[in-house]
């Protein structure tokens, strides 16, 4: 099957540090991955480091991965994920690791990689990928990626949308032109009218649960006015400590010399993002990260405020403000 004009395009200029292919469900951002993964690894093979390959479980890992390449290129060159979740592709040996959970890659914690492959990153843990940027260590170390976008504050977009190294494909269901004519009309009809659309059809970043004013939930920048930083005369922070299963957050105040006064800075922590939670110390080790990040940019907070109902953890930021 010929390549598609999208897919040309990655194989040509997926020569960065970070290679990734986001976008709809069917576009065939995988598909090209069957042969970008032998060509990356064969390319290393006799460099040190490791061969890593990251999926949201090992399961689906074997599903979407090690089996249509055992299928193209047979088990002799593709074996499958061993017990202790190691296979051989094209003749390397490779760590094949589910990363919904930190705990999952502790067989690579310290180690140098040379290749990795990431399959449904949004998925994954932000600790894994957190631990994977210092991993990625040698000049010729490489990272290819494919993922469904979320919610357009994501931690993968935010790093999506940063400075690093990265080369970032986006994919529409009408890239692939491979899928059945019919089939495209009818998904086209059974999302129209709803956040899915968006990111199923077009894959584009959408906030889908839970959204009732669906335009500020896609861009909440966009509805807030730039601080005057001229004419701030202070800074407060509050932070509202979140419950089980919820985050905690943060939000810098900027009140001006005439009175008004503007949200300018705002952090949210989710627990489920901390393979431990969030404990006291974690919390201050965050809470003083987004201070900095105030004092940088708007100068020195005058007070902080958080919820006496709280004041384990309250008393713990205090001490170590």
């Amino acid at each position: 099957m010929p390549f598609t004009k999208k897919q040309r395009e990655y194989l040509d200029n997926a020569n960065h540090r970070w290679n990734i292919k986001q976008g709809a469900t069917r576009s065939g951002k995988t598909y090209l991955d069957y042969f970008v993964i032998p060509k990356r690894i064969r390319k290393v093979i006799d460099k040190d480091g490791l061969t890593v390959i990251l999926g949201n479980t090992k399961g689906t890992l074997q599903r979407n991965i090690i089996e249509p390449l055992q299928n193209m290129y047979g088990t002799s060159l593709v074996t499958d994920i061993k017990s202790d979740n190691t296979a051989y592709l094209f003749g390397q040996k490779c760590f094949c690791l589910g990363a919904d959970k930190v705990t999952r890659v502790n067989q690579i914690r310290g180690a140098s990689i040379k290749y990795c492959y990431g399959d449904e990153v949004a998925t994954w843990n932000r600790e894994v990928f957190t631990m994977l940027k210092s991993r990625l260590d040698k000049p010729y170390s490489k990272f290819d990626g494919t993922l469904n976008p979320e919610y357009p504050t994501h931690w993968i977009k935010e790093f999506i949308d940063s400075d690093a190294d990265i080369y970032c494909q986006s994919y529409c269901i009408d890239d692939n032109p491979t899928l059945d004519f019919t089939f495209v009309e009818n998904l086209k009809k059974e999302y129209a009218g709803t956040v899915y659309y968006d990111r199923y059809i077009l894959g584009k970043w959408k906030r889908a649960e839970g959204s009732i004013y669906i335009k500020f939930a896609d861009n909440p920048d966009g509805f807030v006015k730039s601080a005057d930083k001229e004419h701030i005369s202070r800074i407060d922070i509050g932070i509202d400590f979140g419950g089980n299963g919820s985050g905690h957050a943060f939000v810098a105040t900027a009140k001006y010399s005439d009175g008004r006064k503007q949200p300018v800075m705002s952090r949210k922590h989710m627990k489920k993002d901390f393979r431990q939670g969030i404990d006291a110390n974690l919390l201050s080790e965050l809470f003083l990260e987004f201070v900095e990040d105030v004092i940088k940019k708007y100068g020195k907070p005058t007070n902080a405020y958080y919820d006496n109902a709280e004041t384990v953890l309250g008393q713990s930021i205090k001490k170590r403000m």
